[in-house]
Order: structure tokens, then C-alpha cells, then sequence
């Protein structure tokens, strides 16, 4: 039997908030920094993390 993915569970947190949050990234910081905090320890053995990118996201910083 073919070994569970270590961070498929934070992978489908990501999809679930965000189609709950109408895919407003923003609404789901906190799963994605689980998946991040997964990703790095668990990468070479996670098929999920081979999409997700390692750099944080950049903040738009507007001045007004």
C-alpha cells in the first residue's frame, strides 16, 4: 500500500479554504503558512509540496 502523503492534509486545508473564501488567498494565511511549515520539513517525501512554492508571497505595500 502506497505511503499517505505527509502533507496532503494541510493540501486539502488549502483547497477547502479557499473555495469556502472564494479563493481570496488572503483569507487563508494560516493554512497556507501550515502547508509552508510541512513543506519544509516533509518535501522530498510529499508529491504535495512539489507544486507549492517555497518563497513567501510578496506583500503589496501601497502608499496612500
Amino acid at each position: 500500500m502506497p505511503q499517505k502523503d505527509p502533507c496532503q492534509k494541510q493540501a486539502c486545508a488549502i483547497q477547502k479554504c479557499l473555495q469556502a473564501n472564494k479563493y481570496m488567498e488572503s483569507m487563508c494565511e494560516d493554512v497556507i503558512k501550515e502547508m509552508r511549515r510541512c513543506c519544509e520539513r516533509h518535501a522530498e517525501n510529499s508529491n504535495c509540496c512539489s507544486g507549492f512554492k517555497n518563497s513567501k508571497p510578496t506583500e503589496n505595500k501601497t502608499n496612500k
